[in-house]
Parts: C-alpha cells; structure tokens; sequence
C-alpha cells in the first residue's frame, strides 16, 4: 500500500511540482492538497493521511499552528515542514509543534522522497541547515534530573533514526516501555518532541549530526502511531 500524503502550500506552482515529484515513486501517493492551514487540518481529519508536507507560511492558519493542531488530534499522522527560509522562530515553533521533518523548499527530489518516506517511518528527518538553527535552541538540562544509562541508550537510538518498534525489537523490550521511556527523556531533558530530543543528542555528543537525516529512503511502508510531547 502507498504512503498517503497531503500536500498545504499556498502557492499553486509549488504544489505542483511536489505532486510530480512524489508522483514518480510509486510508494507514496498524494490524497490531497490545500493553501491554507485551516483547510490542512479538516482534510488531515477527513483523509488520514500518513503524511502531511506543510508549509509554514501559509493564510487563514499558519502551518506551526496547523501542525500542533494535526498533531494533538491525529497522533498517528506526521507532519514534515517546509519552508523557503530559515527563521530561527519559525524552526523551533515547527519542532515544538511536532514536526517530525524538516526541508527547504530547495531540497533535492530523492531528499523529499526520503523525507516523506522516513516520516511515515516514524524516523526524523531534518535538513541540514536546519540542524545548525536547532542546536543554538537546545540547551544542557539546567535541572538536577539526568538521564539514566538506559533513557541515554534510548535518546541514542531514538537520533540515529530508530523507531520505537526497532528500539524495542534491539533492546529486547516492549514498544510501550520504549514511549515511557521517550516520555521520561522529553520531560527531563525540557523539550517538546522526538526531533528535539534528538537535536540534543548531537549537541552532546552522542551522535554525529549526519545521523539526524537518514543516508537513504526507508523502504517499509508500514506505518505506526509513534510517541511524541
């Protein structure tokens, strides 16, 4: 079954050529599209898609807004933001909103391919530009809760671009033990979701930033309900 993917972006040109692009895969079909925030929240609750591609800047509801929004209310769907430039506001509200992924408009077509397919995956994607933005915003936890060898393994795991049903699978542990362990790290750690979580294992070391974008397509289309602040 192809990944279902919902398109916002207010202009028409720009709509266009993503639908092309996705179009040439034949694992990801586009169900929808819309130019504004508001309608890309009644047609993600109509269509359920896997993914929405959502631009930021858009009328009547911005895409930040839209994504929380989309995020509260339909867990089980992710949201890759797009935008044309890098506000370090914008950044950040998009993460803290849930966005799982995050493109410039000028990213390559097997890019946004990938994006798309490693949302759906429950995986991060984040462009690298964005990733220099997001790493002055997330900071050492300044509280005297640290994370434990285990919730450290999990954060690891969890940056390199693991789902939860594969940090399961390799520590031997169930999926939902994973999310409380997920939860435990967001709230220690003071951050809002998995990609800030993940920001923030680079920032410390844990991983290589390269890692926060997967080196290639995620194949399974499989799609799960994966936890996130």
């Amino acid at each position: 079954m192809a990944l279902r993917v919902l398109i916002a972006d207010d202009h028409a040109v720009v709509r266009q050529g993503l639908r092309m692009i996705l179009g040439l895969d034949n694992d990801i079909k586009v169900v929808g599209e819309t130019t504004n925030g508001r309608e890309a929240v009644r047609l993600a609750r109509e269509l359920c898609p896997d993914v929405v591609l959502m631009d930021l800047l858009m009328p009547v509801m911005d895409g930040v807004s839209a994504t929380a929004e989309i995020r509260q209310d339909l867990p089980e769907v992710e949201v890759v933001a797009l935008t044309s430039s890098l506000d370090d506001a914008m950044v950040m509200g998009a993460v803290r909103a849930g966005a799982i992924g995050f493109l410039l408009k000028n990213a390559e077509a097997d890019d946004l391919r990938n994006a798309v397919k490693a949302a759906a995956a429950g995986q991060i994607h984040v462009s690298p530009a964005a990733i220099s933005r997001l790493m002055g915003q997330v900071r050492e936890p300044s509280g005297p809760e640290q994370l434990t060898e285990r919730e450290t393994e999990v954060l690891t795991m969890l940056a390199r671009g693991k789902a939860n049903k594969e940090i399961a699978h390799d520590l031997r542990i169930g999926q939902q033990t994973v999310k409380t362990y997920v939860s435990h790290i967001l709230t220690k750690l003071g951050v809002h979701s998995r990609t800030q979580a993940a920001v923030y294992a680079v920032q410390s070391g844990l991983v290589p930033a390269g890692e926060l974008t997967p080196p290639e397509a995620v194949k399974s289309t499989t799609r799960e309900q994966w936890w996130s602040a």
